[in-house]
């Protein structure tokens, strides 16, 4: 039976260093602190508004308040499916 070829792999040459950072414009690095900021705002405000009895973070929205501090949850996940 006759011998088959042996491939010889091409020896390993690093890709030149770079002289410049160059900044991407287009990358998604702003995502996880927008959307663990809009987390927290939202977790912020529904504990203020439970450990103030209702009078803060703003008194005239009364229980409207828990629907603002979900709604910056909401706006959180939101943000979050621009990550990748």
């Amino acid at each position: 039976m006759p011998k088959s070829r042996i491939r010889k792999k091409a020896d390993y040459t690093p890709p030149p260093a770079k002289q410049a950072t160059t900044i991407n414009l287009n990358s998604r690095s702003w995502v996880a602190p927008v959307m663990l900021a809009m987390f927290l705002i939202g977790l912020v405000w529904i504990v203020i508004f439970y450990v103030t009895d209702g009078s803060l973070p703003i008194d005239s929205l009364n229980n409207w308040n828990i629907v603002v501090g979900f709604g910056f949850i909401a706006a959180g996940f939101g943000v979050s499916t621009q990550w990748k």
